[in-house]
Order: C-alpha cells, then sequence, then structure tokens
C-alpha cells in the first residue's frame, strides 16, 4: 500500500493544473496553486507545504483565505492523513474552515476491476453529455443529499469539451437511478466520481456495474491505477473488489460571509 500512496502522490498532486474551463483561473502562492472562478467553487491543490509550520502556515492559509474572501467565492482545501504538519487542521478550523466528512483514499490495479458488467433487469447504462442528462444527476444527487446541486451540473458540463471526463447514468423506466463518472488523467491514474443511488435501488449491484464500466474505460485509456475518494458507504464495496485503502482526506471548506 506504501508503494501506492507513493504513486499517487507522485502522479496527481503538486502539479499546476492545465485545460481548465474557461473562466478558471490558476495561481500560485508558495507551495500551493489557487483554482478559482470554477462552477463547483475554488480549491487550493498541492503535494506538500514545503516544511511550513506555525505562524508561517498560519500566514499561508491566510493568503488563501482573503484571495477567496476578495473574489466573494467559497474553496476547498482538502487535507491528507499522511501530510504534515500534523496541526494543519486545526489551523484550517482555527481560520474560520469547516470540516466535511472524511473518505478513504482507495486505489486498484485496473486490469483487475474490468469485469462483466451485470445490472438489475430494467437498468441499462448509458454515457452521456447533454445538459439535459446532467440536470437529471443534479435531481438525482439532490434526491440522496439534499440541497442545491446546480454547481455541480455546471462543472461537469464545463468539464465535458476537454474529453477527459466520461460520464455514466444507470436508468430503469426512463428515472437516473445511479450516476458515476471517470476523469481520465493524469496518467498513469483515473479517478471515479459520484456513484450515489437513489434508495429503492441500492443493494442490486448498480455501483459495482458503474465501476466495471469506468475500469473498462481506463484499461481502453491505458491506465494502471483507479483511484475513489471513497465514502463509508462505497469503502467497503471497493474493498470487495480488491481496492486498497491508503489513506484518508478530509475536506475543509472556507464560505464567506452571507
Amino acid at each position: 500500500m506504501t508503494d501506492l500512496l507513493t504513486a499517487f502522490d507522485a502522479a496527481t498532486r503538486g502539479h499546476r493544473p492545465t485545460g481548465m474551463p474557461e473562466g478558471v483561473v490558476v495561481t500560485d502562492d508558495g507551495p500551493v496553486h489557487r483554482v478559482a472562478g470554477a462552477p463547483w467553487g475554488g480549491m487550493v491543490l498541492y503535494r506538500d507545504l514545503g516544511g511550513l509550520e506555525g505562524a508561517g502556515l498560519d500566514a499561508l492559509i491566510a493568503r488563501q483565505r482573503d484571495y477567496f474572501a476578495g473574489r466573494g467565492e467559497h474553496f476547498e482545501w482538502k487535507t491528507y492523513a499522511h501530510d504534515a504538519p500534523a496541526d494543519l487542521p486545526e489551523r484550517l478550523l482555527a481560520a474560520g474552515f469547516e470540516a466535511q466528512e472524511p473518505e478513504a483514499v482507495v486505489i486498484g490495479y485496473v486490469e483487475p476491476l474490468v469485469t462483466p458488467v451485470v445490472l438489475p433487469e430494467g437498468v441499462t447504462l448509458r454515457e452521456v453529455t447533454e445538459r439535459a442528462d446532467l440536470e437529471k444527476i443534479g435531481e438525482l444527487e439532490a434526491a440522496v443529499w439534499g440541497g442545491d446541486w446546480s454547481g455541480l451540473v455546471s462543472g461537469l458540463e464545463a468539464e465535458l469539451p476537454d474529453g477527459k471526463l466520461v460520464i455514466v447514468v444507470a436508468e430503469a423506466e426512463g428515472q437516473v437511478v445511479s450516476a458515476g463518472w471517470v476523469r481520465l488523467t493524469p496518467k498513469p491514474f483515473a479517478s471515479l466520481w459520484g456513484g450515489s443511488t437513489l434508495a429503492g435501488w441500492r443493494r442490486k449491484g448498480i455501483y459495482r456495474a458503474l465501476v466495471a464500466y469506468r475500469a473498462k474505460l481506463a484499461s481502453d485509456g491505458g491506465f494502471e491505477y483507479l483511484q475513489v475518494d471513497a465514502s463509508p458507504d462505497s469503502r467497503p464495496i471497493l474493498e470487495r473488489l480488491g481496492m486498497s485503502v491508503v489513506t484518508t482526506t478530509t475536506p475543509y471548506i472556507w464560505k464567506p460571509a452571507g
């Protein structure tokens, strides 16, 4: 698992984002890259913090908060359990961030995950690109989790033109009952997202089928690994498929007043 984590950090973290949707602005501040102007909100990205701690780290955090405050934009600072310094979460909380639910970082080799797609009777999978279908995904997420998912809908739509995102829905009787997407970058890692399923359609193998379908897409694209930031519901399914938990991640969200 240590090898998987090392490969994950090297391939997916700390690189300055390129090919972002129109209107997205990427700026740098020391060890971090700021991504602003995206429909889903801002992000702070980094591989490590260059040994910053104490007052120096507090100043870095404050600068990111002030930058996004000036834009009136909320943003995410995603921490990882194996990162230093260990007191980063406490410093983010002190700066006004709110911790979200922790997720497990789960990684597996692609080829063993390419298995036959088995669906319950009456359920089909379909790749989608049209706004109307993305709106149905937003409605699905709202039904499962509550809240407003218009930012997700607009964000997915903005990503589609570069060809590195493939969105798949599971449908039954014309209704989207589950949905997931795969980001085919950066090699050798592809990442799986989504997977929310309506309550009445859970425990029927739909999530597993979505994983297998997207694993085949990753395999066809020449990817070696699949990575998922998994919820407690998804983690055991992924582990049964042979994937391994390598660390945990906790998003911290800062929102401007009002």
